[in-house]
């Protein structure tokens, strides 16, 4: 969390800044920190978060969402050769909850979740299921997200000077997007 406001200022327009993070940058904090200084960020998340009034979560609430589009990935399999997933991609707004020891201290807040999960069953790799939390529009995001995570899931497979030349692609394509 400590670069997300020095990050911020060396852009002239905050808003046009999306911090782009794994599971480890999944903080509440974080996302109340983004909006207090007017920028964005992308995150793939790990913990089901309470929404709505605090009766449900937010898998519940994915749980009715209907697939919203289909998308075909290139990725590698667990010996390194080519394969393809087709993932299915669910998304929605959602009223978001701080935890529960914090509800005095932060606001909930309007989010975006996107789930995409992998048809089928992979016979040799792990199957894809990202989801993803961001306070920016789908519309514009979609495409950049799946490319994204296309990055992150070849930067485990030890392609790492490929993963962050896409990676660098990806932010600067939010940034354009963001600006819009």
């Amino acid at each position: 969390m400590e670069n997300l406001k020095p990050s911020t200022q060396l852009l002239d327009h905050p808003g046009r800044c999306i911090h782009i993070g794994d599971r480890e940058s999944d903080i509440y904090e974080r996302f109340c920190a983004a909006k207090e200084i007017g920028t964005h960020f992308l995150i793939r998340t790990c913990v089901d978060r309470l929404a709505g009034d605090g009766d449900h979560t937010i898998a519940d609430e994915m749980e009715e969402v209907a697939v919203k589009g289909l998308h075909r990935i290139e990725v590698r399999d667990s010996n390194g050769g080519p394969d393809q997933a087709v993932l299915e991609i669910r998304y929605r707004k959602i009223r978001v909850l701080p935890p529960t020891g914090k509800q005095k201290r932060y606001p909930a807040l309007t989010l975006t979740v996107i789930h995409a999960e992998e048809r089928g069953t992979p016979k040799n790799r792990k199957k894809i299921d990202w989801k993803l939390i961001t306070d920016l529009p789908v519309a514009r995001l979609i495409g950049a997200i799946l490319l994204e995570q296309k990055n992150r899931a070849r930067e485990r497979q030890g392609a790492d000077e490929r993963a962050e030349a896409i990676h660098g692609a990806c932010a600067g394509r939010l940034m354009d997007d963001a600006s819009r």
